[in-house]
């Protein structure tokens, strides 16, 4: 069985928090400090209060980096736009709980489409509709902010919701990551750990950085 004891951190810097002018440069400047995968998050200034960039941009920087696409849509309705992300070259796609009402409906397309699913609950929504989708994802995300925006504090308060995904996956005997996401340093990446998180997504703390590589062994030890 796959345990957060065996199971090794993976460091996803988001993009958000990059030079949009240099994207390119800053992507290859974390594959180069040692990240594992790439975080997209795709905003549509509807379901939450602020507009990102979609999937030509993605497909833009796809033959840049080797390192897998980790796209987070925050954006409702999203199965309409499911097949341009996920021909735009994303790897893992992820919806948000709250953004439509067939979940289940929209995780088995992503999973259609070839690429590995995974579900999103903001920091008020409970872990009980996690459920009833565990066996369709690769990937849960608890949001440690309100999403919408960068640069936010990490939220205390979720700190035994992980946990409690933690054992729900523990539960499944599956391989389901259990990613964190918003205020994300070193020190807050070591409470999610503890509580149960293996894939910290890290925006400021990575790009607000002199040295990339250095807080990205920081957040992996």
């Amino acid at each position: 069985m796959i345990t957060p004891a065996n199971r090794p951190i993976v460091v996803a810097p988001s993009i958000l928090a990059a030079d949009f002018s240099r994207l390119r440069e800053e992507i290859q400047a974390v594959e180069a400090a040692g990240a594992d995968w790439i975080h997209l998050d795709v905003m549509d200034g509807h379901f939450v209060p602020n507009i990102s960039f979609g999937s030509g941009m993605i497909k833009s920087l796809r033959p840049h980096t080797r390192l897998p696409f980790d796209v987070h849509l925050m954006i409702a309705p999203a199965d309409p736009y499911l097949a341009a992300f996920a021909d735009a070259g994303a790897d893992r796609i992820s919806v948000h709980a709250e953004a439509g009402p067939h979940l289940h409906r929209s995780l088995q397309t992503i999973r259609a489409l070839g690429k590995r699913p995974g579900v999103v609950v903001n920091p008020g929504t409970p872990v009980e509709p996690l459920a009833w989708v565990l066996d369709l994802v690769d990937l849960v995300l608890v949001m440690t902010v309100n999403p919408g925006f960068g640069a936010q504090s990490f939220l205390d308060s979720q700190l035994p919701k992980i946990a409690a995904v933690r054992r729900m996956i523990d539960a499944t005997g599956r391989d389901i990551a259990l990613e964190v996401d918003g205020g994300i340093g070193p020190e807050t990446g070591a409470r999610a750990r503890a509580a149960g998180a293996d894939t910290l997504v890290a925006g400021t703390a990575i790009f607000g950085a002199p040295d990339y590589t250095a807080v990205v062994a920081a957040l992996r030890a």
